[in-house]
């Protein structure tokens, strides 16, 4: 594969002439009439908050897994339909081509969808948000579970923990229930099984590349025409995902991450209170990041 790292910095869009762009965290955004154009950029997110500097090549990492995982796990059937029309510049809309070089290898068009106003994070292990309630409560979003757990143990069967989508300050936790009570029942269901099995079979396809996905984020839409459910946004990166070392794997500690864990590590280590003003990183956690990144692209595709 051959792949040309952006510089350091923040890879940032402004096509003028496809109209006004919506930003996210991470991605740019640009309506084109029936369907989407999402890049993503080189910005970096940790605790909800966008950090000053960016991660070279991160964008690139983060489409080119997500196109790996829509292509590999769809191939078995079974699983409800995502939102992705093409990855190729070339069958990108006619107003797109004047920027083809640019959009290459970080961008996708997209269904239009409607967001559900939740976060589907599935849990394979007992990590991060979930192992300090679990100190603190003996639960994991409410879940009660059994005592004695260490940190980094494996969940016999997957957790289906929701959060909210904050549009300001910080996601939450929250029950299944409450899930239940914002989009109803039957579409909580169908979004909490569709998450598992995602999981389950994204879990299996990993560990032969020899990663552990100790757990993972999804986020769903309702089609803009059908009202059908799609998956959405992106898939299984180091963005939305702890990615583990299988063959450093050991329970009752934290473990070395293919992540954005480490940037966590980071910034937990300087003391920041996670609100913003957030702080600057540091030039070698810059580059570790870029690299962390790099490898959890190189073991996959």
């Amino acid at each position: 594969m051959t792949q040309v790292w952006t510089a350091p910095g923040v890879f940032e869009t402004n096509l003028t002439s496809l109209g006004a762009k919506r930003q996210g965290k991470v991605r740019d955004m640009y309506d084109l009439g029936d369907c989407l154009l999402l890049i993503a950029s080189d910005r970096i997110s940790a605790f909800d908050v966008v950090l000053p500097e960016g991660i070279p090549g991160k964008g690139y990492v983060l489409t080119q897994l997500s196109k790996f995982w829509f292509e590999r796990l769809w191939q078995e059937g079974g699983l409800v339909p995502h939102h992705l029309r093409t990855m190729n510049p070339e069958e990108f809309p006619v107003s797109c081509q004047p920027y083809k070089d640019l959009l290459a290898g970080r961008s996708m068009v997209v269904e239009k969808a409607d967001p559900l106003p939740v976060e589907c994070i599935v849990r394979g292990y007992l990590s991060g948000s979930a192992w300090k309630e679990y100190k603190s409560q003996g639960t994991v979003c409410e879940q009660p579970l059994p005592k004695g757990l260490r940190e980094s143990d494996k969940f016999p069967d997957p957790l289906f923990t929701p959060s909210t989508k904050a549009t300001k300050g910080h996601d939450e936790n929250i029950s299944y229930q409450k899930m239940c009570a914002m989009i109803g029942e039957e579409l909580a269901e169908q979004v909490k099984n569709a998450s598992i099995l995602i999981y389950q079979r994204a879990a299996a396809l990993a560990e032969q590349r020899g990663i552990i996905i100790a757990d993972t984020k999804f986020e769903f839409g309702l089609h803009r025409e059908t009202k059908k459910l799609l998956v959405i946004d992106e898939l299984l990166t180091p963005d939305s995902s702890r990615f583990w070392p299988k063959d450093q794997y050991e329970a009752g500690k934290s473990q070395p991450s293919f992540d954005k864990q480490y940037v966590r590590d980071y910034l937990d280590s300087i003391g920041w209170d996670h609100n913003p003003p957030p702080p600057h990183l540091p030039e070698d956690v810059v580059k570790q990041t870029s690299a962390k990144y790099r490898e959890a692209l190189e073991r996959f595709v």
